[in-house]
């Protein structure tokens, strides 16, 4: 049964470990005058103490400031999800508290896919497991998780009703005027849309220590993918909007075992795409662009002479569309992927995109309502598509870009991917 409820996501201006002391009254009147007017509240990633801890063992009193929370959402009957380290079985965890309408603790989720210099001081998580509230089943993941699709998968696959994310987005500035995340500004949405659940993060501004910027940029995004409240990039703002929980479950593929693949062509390659049949004397059309291969709409002899020297997979929107199929393949030793799809804008470009950084691979895509075929490189960047009389385009696929698996220092996808799976596995496995 679909049903409506009020949330609130709370960017705040971030602060330095130091300042803990100070933040905390500010915080918390401000969670007092928010709190009665929703059913959820959702805080950023380590609000308290901080996210950039440093290697000073934690010592700060988290547990009294979660009761104070809970006295909160007790009296205003409103559940709040609440970023926080602390200290764990004698392991510092990367938190999110979900505090229950009457007060009590309902759970806790831990981050799973830790992120750069966060793994100096933090233990990863070790479950993925959605949250019950009296509000509804909630599937919380802690900033990086939302760029592993397999963590939201598994949360959603387990019952989650909505995607509930304290985050820390960091920005490079490398526009001033435009905070650039591509959680922020694109796989929050995507999370939405192939889960088919409300998606809500709660992002911080300003900066830690001066070296640690954040995008702003927290936001509420519907079921079908549709922001419909986000924040600005710089300011401390409280999000709120009403979202529909208990639709429609998302449609999942069987599980997908593609043969493991092994050798990549080492040099780079130019190739040719088309949308359009390829003309007879496409191969003299090939020596005049330097191009190797060309691949087009169903033209199976072409693709299996480029899968020879590129591991390459076909796929078709039910591939695309779920979270974890296209994982199997990238494990396998996949680099690159051809969609033939109907989805049209903005999804077609969407989801190459996404699937293309988040698994590190080039996508190339077919897409029929626009008659169109294009690329997108592992940096999850168009690099060339063909419009109008333009019917054969061409890109450089380059097979440096898909062995940089690490996203950050220290931050491998591939590795992320694999503990992922094994914990799913174990999960699935353990007596309930």
């Amino acid at each position: 049964m679909i049903r409506s409820v009020r949330v609130a996501a709370m960017q705040l201006r971030a602060h330095d470990r130091s300042d803990y002391v100070q933040s905390i009254e500010r915080v918390v009147d401000l969670l007092r005058r928010t709190a009665p007017d929703v059913d959820v509240l959702v805080l950023p990633e380590a609000t308290f103490p901080s996210y950039v801890l440093g290697k000073t063992p934690i010592r700060e009193a988290i547990s009294a400031v979660l009761d104070r929370l809970g006295e909160i959402a007790a009296a205003s009957r409103t559940v709040i999800v609440a970023g926080a380290a602390a200290d764990i079985d004698g392991a510092t965890r990367n938190a999110a508290f979900v505090i229950d309408a009457d007060g009590s603790l309902a759970g806790r989720a831990d981050k799973l896919f830790l992120w750069h210099f966060d793994r100096q001081w933090f233990a990863p998580g070790e479950r993925v497991d959605p949250i019950a509230t009296s509000v509804g089943t909630l599937g919380v993941l802690v900033c990086a998780d939302g760029r592993l699709p397999t963590i939201a998968r598994a949360l959603v696959d387990r019952g989650a009703q909505a995607l509930i994310m304290p985050t820390a987005w960091v920005t490079s500035g490398r526009s001033p005027d435009a905070l650039e995340n591509v959680q922020a500004d694109l796989l929050a949405r995507v999370r939405a849309y192939e889960n088919a659940v409300p998606f809500v993060a709660a992002n911080k501004c300003g900066s830690e220590l001066g070296m640690v910027a954040y995008c702003g940029k927290s936001q509420i995004v519907d079921s079908q993918g549709d922001i419909v409240a986000i924040a600005g990039e710089r300011e401390p703002q409280t999000l709120r909007a009403t979202i529909e929980i208990g639709g429609e479950r998302p449609v999942r593929r069987s599980a997908l075992r593609p043969t493991q693949r092994a050798g990549i062509a080492t040099a780079g390659l130019r190739l040719a795409i088309s949308y359009e049949p390829l003309p007879p004397d496409i191969d003299a059309r090939l020596e005049l662009l330097d191009d190797a291969y060309a691949v087009a709409l169903g033209d199976e002899a072409r693709f299996n002479a480029l899968d020879r020297v590129i591991p390459a997979a076909s796929t078709g929107d039910d591939v695309m569309l779920d979270p974890a199929a296209l994982v199997a393949y990238r494990r396998a030793g996949y680099a690159l992927i051809c969609w033939a799809t109907e989805l049209g804008l903005p999804w077609s470009e969407r989801l190459a995109q996404a699937r293309a950084l988040e698994l590190r691979l080039y996508v190339i895509v077919f897409d029929r309502s626009r008659r169109r075929a294009f690329a997108v490189d592992p940096d999850g960047t168009i690099v060339a598509g063909t419009f109008d009389g333009f019917r054969i385009a061409s890109f450089t696929f380059d097979p440096r870009k898909i062995a940089e698996t690490l996203v950050a220092p220290g931050t491998d996808i591939l590795e992320g991917f694999d503990r992922v799976a094994s914990i799913v596995e174990r999960t699935e496995r353990a007596p309930t």
